[in-house]
């Protein structure tokens, strides 16, 4: 199956449209941001990149494709004839995968012919605003997790695509595992389940069950002790499993509470190795909650492969820059108030002063990058400029990964995963963020789009 049709039908009319007027040839950038951060949000994630050069690689419309859309009869036969034959030949630069981004960060950027770019829209954008909007919630539910190990356990609450996904988004931002297979075959994930309350109600007794887990799995695994009573389940598990029992999970009740006392209760059986580890319907907020709890991990589903209430973070596809018919190269952007766009496409970096994250720069332009070094250039060697100035760096965000229409880069695959997430745990570090603070708060750092004040930001 191709990635052709996971389209819109206007990208295809516009296209048409373009072909008519002799305007579909012209160069063209367009950039994928975000004009806002969902409220309390300090930062989002960037995630499904790979995904998304996979669906470029794909997209081509083959027979089938094509035999749709003339019984669609929304074509004339001049354009199909130029779809049975298109093939993405620009160019794509963007922010690594697991890179984080904020109001008006350019995380992509597709250069190329009109009709080259104009089809890829809503592929990038649906790829992007899922696991972009996983990754920003998981990536805020870890750092409340406070080092203690997350298990993503989902995938039942979405559809089952989506689910691979969400699980390889969810372990880019840190989440130790998941439970779904499916990822872990693709995505090489580590993956983690043991037992259901479904598997303590098969036996006649929960004594049985437990026999028949620790006879199956070893004393290592998980024991389920909620499904009836906490306190004898627990002295069940230890008598069966001993104390090189591996962990038990609370999954209802009043966990911060029930915490405390199995903890206590473990210790006291001699079993002070075994984890005690919490799920059910478990976020960012909660996590917070029971930070001070006995707990060694959680398993989380729902709010976080939908997202935790913001399952979109908002990423638009905008025309920044084309041709016009002097053969120039042109800003355009939309002028209303609410979704102005900043014209031209545009070079991004993070500021750092002594290793922290300090401005995020999106400067429109080579004259608008010159102006900014010479400004910081003024700044530096300022009698009054802050010695934290001699530390500046200016880490530039945006990579190739597609030039002309051939990837330079692995576009899938474990490795690109594993990089993402190294990137992602280095991306958060510069923040110098403390989970102390709570789950929300302003954005970390600012986003400045003027070389003048970019090179005033660290006065």
């Amino acid at each position: 199956m191709t990635s052709a049709l996971l389209t819109d039908l206007y990208e295809l009319t516009m296209l048409q449209g373009a072909r008519e007027a002799g305007t579909a040839s012209r160069r063209s950038v367009f950039e994928v941001f975000t004009r806002s951060l969902p409220a309390g949000r300090r930062y989002g994630v960037l995630a499904g990149t790979g995904r998304v050069l996979e669906a470029i690689a794909d997209f081509r419309f083959d027979d089938a494709d094509l035999r749709y859309l003339r019984r669609a009869d929304v074509l004339d036969e001049a354009t199909l004839e130029h779809l049975a034959d298109y093939r993405f030949t620009g160019d794509v630069h963007g922010y690594a995968e697991g890179e984080l981004f904020f109001p008006n960060s350019p995380v992509l950027r597709i250069e190329g012919t009109f009709e080259d770019a104009v089809m890829l829209e809503t592929v990038v954008l649906s790829i992007l605003n899922h696991d972009s909007g996983v990754a920003s919630v998981g990536s805020r539910m870890i750092t409340a997790a406070r080092g203690r190990p997350c298990i993503e356990m989902g995938g039942r609450r979405i559809h089952e695509d989506a689910a691979i996904a969400a699980a390889r988004a969810a372990y880019i931002v840190g989440f130790a595992s998941s439970s779904n297979l499916a990822a872990g075959a693709h995505y090489r994930i580590p993956v983690a389940g043991t037992a259901a309350h479904a598997f303590t109600l098969l036996f006649d007794t929960e004594e049985e069950a437990f026999r028949a887990q620790l006879a199956s799995q070893g004393a290592g695994t998980t024991i389920l002790v909620d499904t009836y009573d906490v306190e004898t389940a627990v002295r069940t598990a230890v008598e069966l499993a001993g104390p090189e029992l591996g962990a038990v999970r609370l999954d209802s009740g009043d966990l911060a509470a029930q915490a405390g006392e199995v903890r206590a209760l473990l210790d006291s059986l001699g079993a002070t190795s075994t984890r005690v580890t919490a799920t059910g319907d478990l976020d960012e907020y909660r996590v917070e909650e029971l930070a001070d709890s006995p707990l060694d991990g959680y398993g989380i589903g729902t709010r976080l492969v939908t997202g935790g209430g913001h399952p979109a973070p908002g990423f638009v596809y905008k025309l920044v820059e084309r041709e016009g018919s002097d053969g120039r190269m042109h800003p355009v952007g939309k002028q209303s108030q609410d979704k102005a766009t900043l014209g031209a496409g545009k070079r991004a970096f993070r500021m750092l002063v002594g290793g922290r994250a300090h401005a995020e720069l999106v400067l429109p332009g080579e004259a608008e990058i010159a102006q900014f070094e010479r400004e910081l250039t003024a700044e530096l060697i300022s009698a009054e400029a802050s010695p934290d100035w001699s530390r500046t760096h200016l880490r530039p965000l945006q990579e190739p990964m597609i030039l002309g229409g051939e990837p330079v880069q692995s576009v899938s695959g474990p490795r690109r995963v594993e990089a993402a997430r190294l990137r992602h745990a280095a991306s958060v570090a510069e923040l110098e963020l403390s989970a102390d603070d709570g789950p929300d708060g302003p954005a970390a750092i600012p986003t400045v789009v003027d070389g003048i004040e970019a090179a005033r930001v660290l006065r």
